[in-house]
């Protein structure tokens, strides 16, 4: 449906003139000669674009602009005349009009210029649109006691600027309260930057965070930002910060204590203002004593540690999480929702969740794919959740070695998580919380096909 047009316009034939451009495009038209009879047009119907003449017979346009901003801030305003300035021009653009033609007005002048005001606002609905589906994805869904208190945490927190710990097994949604963090906080209008330390070889990782100069090696073709400079008043967010070896830790540290670093390559020093969040499901502590992470980048991002428990200590939530799960799948994929059955949902709650959240949701998604009624049946559930809970068996003192016993485990826990995954290498690898090419190492090394 087209937007409704008022033109405001003391000259008569400027208002007909307008009246047959906008009409023969198929816009319906309103006219007013004055300020006070566009004020009665707009108290009986809210026109989406006005064309308002500066030079009025009872007011002056440019004041009666913001008084129609006021009172109706949908509308948008294109002031015309036959007197512009500039600064005239500025004047009605810090007051909220869109644009500012100069008459004698012109067909095309006209029509591209109502163009762009559309597509302007198409891409704002757009953007609106992905704010709140970007909202939904991250949404934090539970009430139960352990997940209220990291919200609490979360609202604590997030008004500052200190770095935060998130700690947590793989798939609780370390990432989720990171995004919270920083959706609470005075830099939520600048970039959140997100980074796998896991995800990225070793040798990229300098240039991924600090990015690189042209020519700084083979294949660098031209000057690169990197993470810490695409989250200048942001937030960026160091997933699995474990896994980051000693080398680039000695670089970030640099930049915690004083906000500086240089692209590799480069020589000239560069400053962001950027906040910090950091997130393991490794025991850090552990990994100070072996050497393997440095103490002063750890007591640097240790400032605020937030622990996220695992799905198995929240199991009041699961209910939640699976409805929440089911309406998301379905949006997704234009399907209609579907019902569960009560038994489900008690099944599920007693299940151990060993990849927590996203092993929920790869099970939903996978039951909908599978289910063709509009109910989740007992039936439509993975075997491996209707059987009786398997335990790894002990073997008698003195009998294996610790190394078997371990293989042993590492191998039942394995499988376990494959399943849940329906064999998906990748999948399982994330909910192990390894790189797919270890998790294939360890498969072999284990005798898992």
């Amino acid at each position: 449906m087209k937007p409704r047009i008022l033109v405001v316009d003391d000259e008569k034939n400027i208002r007909r003139s307008m009246q047959m451009i906008l009409s023969s495009e198929g816009y319906p038209v309103r006219l007013a000669e004055n300020a006070r009879e566009a004020l009665d047009l707009l108290n009986k119907e809210t026109p989406e674009i006005i064309f308002l003449d500066v030079m009025l017979p009872d007011q002056d346009g440019l004041s009666l602009l913001p008084e129609i901003k006021s009172n109706y801030p949908a509308a948008e305003i294109i002031m015309i005349s036959g007197h512009a300035n500039l600064s005239m021009a500025v004047e009605a653009t810090r007051a909220g009009a869109y644009d500012f033609l100069e008459k004698p007005l012109q067909k095309e002048k006209i029509l591209l210029t109502i163009r762009h005001l559309l597509e302007k606002q198409k891409l704002q609905e757009q953007y609106e649109t992905l704010e709140k589906k970007l909202g939904g994805e991250y949404q934090m869904i539970g009430e139960s006691k352990a997940l209220l208190e990291v919200k609490q945490q979360i609202s604590q927190v997030a008004g500052t600027d200190s770095k935060v710990l998130i700690l947590g097994e793989s798939g609780t949604g370390k990432e989720l309260v990171a995004w919270s963090i920083h959706h609470q906080s005075r830099r939520s209008a600048g970039p959140f930057i997100k980074m796998n330390c896991a995800a990225i070889p070793e040798d990229l990782t300098e240039s991924e965070l600090f990015g690189h100069e042209k020519g700084a090696f083979t294949g660098a073709s031209e000057t690169r930002d990197g993470k810490f400079l695409q989250a200048h008043q942001g937030t960026i967010f160091l997933d699995e910060i474990a896994d980051m070896s000693l080398r680039v830790q000695t670089k970030v540290l640099r930049v915690l204590q004083d906000g500086r670093f240089e692209r590799v390559g480069g020589n000239t020093a560069l400053t962001t203002d950027t906040r910090v969040i950091a997130a393991t499901n490794k025991d850090l502590d552990e990994l100070v004593k072996n050497g393997q992470f440095r103490e002063d980048l750890y007591f640097r991002l240790n400032v605020f540690p937030i622990r996220i428990p695992p799905l198995r200590s929240r199991k009041g939530d699961v209910p939640l999480l699976v409805d929440h799960c089911i309406r998301k799948y379905c949006l997704r994929n234009n399907r209609r929702s579907v019902s569960v059955e009560s038994q489900v949902y008690e099944i599920l709650e007693n299940y151990s969740w060993l990849g927590n959240i996203r092993e929920l949701q790869n099970l939903v998604e996978r039951v909908l794919i599978l289910t063709s009624g509009d109910k989740i049946l007992l039936k439509d559930l993975p075997q491996h959740l209707l059987q009786p809970k398997a335990s790894v068996p002990v073997p008698e003192t003195g009998k294996v070695s610790l190394k078997q016993v371990r293989e042993t485990a590492e191998r039942a826990y394995i499988q376990k998580c494959l399943t849940a995954c329906g064999g998906n290498v990748s999948e399982t690898a994330r909910m192990l919380g390894i790189e797919r090419t270890n998790l294939h190492k360890k498969m072999k090394a284990l005798g898992i096909k």
